[in-house]
């Protein structure tokens, strides 16, 4: 120093705090307005951060219809010009698919609806693109709402040298980026296990249920269609005040073919529902129809959540010479395979109030008295 002073100089550490204070005390408050303004950007958000404009749907090759629906049902809740979100979807001669989003996401809390009918594969992997795509583009939130899951049946390993194709499937969409999932009745309940982010799986008994007791079916019975669905009928029949009889089956294959044995139960001059969560070729149903009405039951109706319909499925539902079909459009069920007497119930509704929910950090489980 100039004096011979042997002062020593401030610590490293001491030197920074002081610099720093010195800043914080005599710098910002003498910043020109416009640049002190700028401080602004790094103030905490406020706490109901998902404002009612930051919400954005966009719908896979499958729900186009079912997301305008959403967006409807948002509207009228008061949300602001809620619409189904635009992009590119294109196909390459390879069979590679582009997606490109021709709208902006960035912080904003997104819906990504598509549902894993067929064709299965294509409709899985252009929902992971799109999901990438979403995550590149710095959504707040990704939101993937799939009301039907494909490979719910592969949930366990039950003979040797085979794979969980359910469990894989869950950590392809959490390694695309989603941040939660929605479905609607899983084939089974353990699939939830398998994914590492929160979701929200939903149930269409109570929609099912309404419709049915709105028909005032006398002498009522509640038909689950195997061994395995015998706890989701239970509540069926709690529903709808009535009682429940379990076909037994096994299966005969791998690709779903089944056989049916017995009868848990007495349906002798009662009107029967058979329910399940799935009609593929429907040969569970014709098996169960069958046994019913050889124990003496009156009219039979059908309720089942997907209708995927593959194969003859639709033919045979049809000389099952039912009262009365109800499903929901969990997939599209075109109009070739509506049949006269069935009742396709739409879960846009349902699924426009739980995404609202979800926005607003309200309980999903209280729209079910949960």
């Amino acid at each position: 120093m100039v004096d011979g002073s042997t002062t020593p100089y401030p610590e490293p550490r001491a030197l920074f705090v002081m610099v720093v204070n010195e800043c914080i005390q005599g710098v910002l408050p003498k910043m020109d307005n416009k640049i002190a303004g700028t401080r602004n950007y790094f103030q905490p958000q406020d706490s109901n951060f998902m404002h009612r404009d930051t919400i954005k749907l966009f719908a896979g090759s499958m729900c186009h219809d079912l997301v305008s629906e959403i967006a409807q049902h948002l509207n009228q809740a008061g949300y602001k010009n809620v619409r189904p979100g635009k992009y590119v979807r294109s196909v390459f001669a390879n069979g590679n698919i582009f997606i490109r989003l021709n709208e902006s996401v960035r912080g904003q809390d997104v819906y990504l609806i598509q549902t894993m009918s067929d064709p299965v594969h294509d409709n899985i992997f252009e929902m992971l693109i799109m999901i990438d795509a979403l995550k590149r583009d710095s959504a707040l939130r990704i939101n993937v709402i799939f009301p039907y899951m494909a490979y719910g049946r592969s949930d366990k390993k039950d003979q040797p040298r085979v794979p969980i194709t359910a469990r894989m499937l869950a950590n392809m969409i959490e390694v695309a980026g989603a941040d939660r999932y929605m479905t609607i009745d899983l084939h089974s309940g353990q699939i939830q296990g398998f994914f590492n982010i929160p979701g929200d799986v939903l149930r269409a008994v109570y929609l099912l249920t309404d419709r049915i007791r709105a028909m005032n079916i006398p002498n009522l019975v509640i038909a689950s269609t195997d061994l395995g669905f015998a706890k989701e009928g239970r509540e069926w029949a709690s529903l709808l005040s009535s009682r429940l009889v379990v076909v037994e089956k096994r299966r005969t294959s791998n690709d779903g073919s089944s056989e049916a044995m017995s009868l848990i139960g007495d349906v002798a001059g009662c009107n029967v529902v058979v329910v399940d969560d799935e009609v593929l070729t429907g040969g569970s149903l014709v098996n169960a129809v069958k046994i019913l009405r050889e124990h003496g039951a009156q009219d039979v109706y059908l309720a089942f959540t997907h209708a995927l319909l593959a194969g003859n499925a639709v033919e045979r539902l049809r000389q099952l010479n039912v009262k009365h079909i109800f499903t929901t459009n969990t997939v599209p069920v075109s109009e070739e395979k509506r049949l006269p007497n069935m009742d396709v119930l739409s879960v846009g509704p349902l699924l426009a109030e739980v995404i609202r929910r979800a926005h607003e950090g309200r309980s999903v489980g209280e729209l079910f008295d949960e």
